[in-house]
């Protein structure tokens, strides 16, 4: 990291920014706060690595009724929040790049870009989710729809809901986090010299857009 980044000076147009009594130096802090977001998103890929295994080993057990489930998701739907989300991790990239740059006008384009891409997500999976709740293609137990010819689809639903609703409850907070640096950005706290929250969350939001990506297949195109 360059020294331009984080100065011990206070960065221009960030009043409320400080280095910790605890730090060194501004470089320090920002690179003790770049470690912790790793540290969290490492937390995460183990988090969703175990849901992965969870799926590959139902999977196993469960082969027949995992392929003809697969088949009542709608793969466009799933190839449109496919695009969604790569999209929106084009313009979350752009949106850290123009704070590296001081440029807060497209910063905050970006970040409300992002964030509009996002709710798009929401949207889809909103209809995907109530068009299987009234299919009755439900979790387990409360499975209730008619016409298949393996004995356990409810399990295929049952990861489908799991991982997909903890992913979409990342999306939320996603969003919210998205929004938080946009406020802030629009009351002039970034700039080149000071970037380090925008960058924070836009780590967080490419690991939300890679999840979906090993979902995506895993769920619509495989069973």
């Amino acid at each position: 990291m360059s020294a331009a980044h984080a100065s011990t000076a206070e960065p221009k147009g960030s009043p409320n920014f400080h280095v910790a009594h605890h730090f060194d130096s501004a470089d320090t802090q920002f690179d003790a706060g770049r470690m912790g977001i790793w540290i969290f998103l490492v937390t995460e890929i183990l988090f969703f690595g175990g849901l992965f295994c969870a799926f590959f080993i139902f999977r196993s057990w469960y082969f027949d009724s995992f392929v003809e489930a697969h088949h009542h998701l709608d793969w466009q739907l799933g190839a449109l929040n496919t695009a969604f989300l790569i999209t929106s991790s084009f313009t979350m990239a752009l949106g850290v790049r123009s704070a590296q740059t001081s440029n807060k006008k497209l910063t905050t384009q970006m970040l409300a870009a992002t964030v509009l891409l996002a709710c798009g997500f929401l949207v889809v999976k909103y209809f995907e989710y109530t068009h299987k709740i009234h299919d009755g293609l439900l979790p387990a137990g409360l499975f209730s729809a008619q016409g298949f010819t393996s004995p356990h689809p409810g399990v295929f639903f049952s990861i489908y809901f799991v991982m997909t609703g903890i992913h979409g409850l990342h999306v939320v907070i996603g969003i919210g986090l998205i929004l938080w640096i946009l406020f802030r950005n629009m009351r002039g706290e970034f700039s080149g010299r000071y970037y380090a929250p925008v960058e924070g969350v836009g780590l967080y939001w490419h690991l939300v857009d890679l999840i979906w990506i090993y979902l995506f297949p895993l769920l619509y195109l495989v069973g």
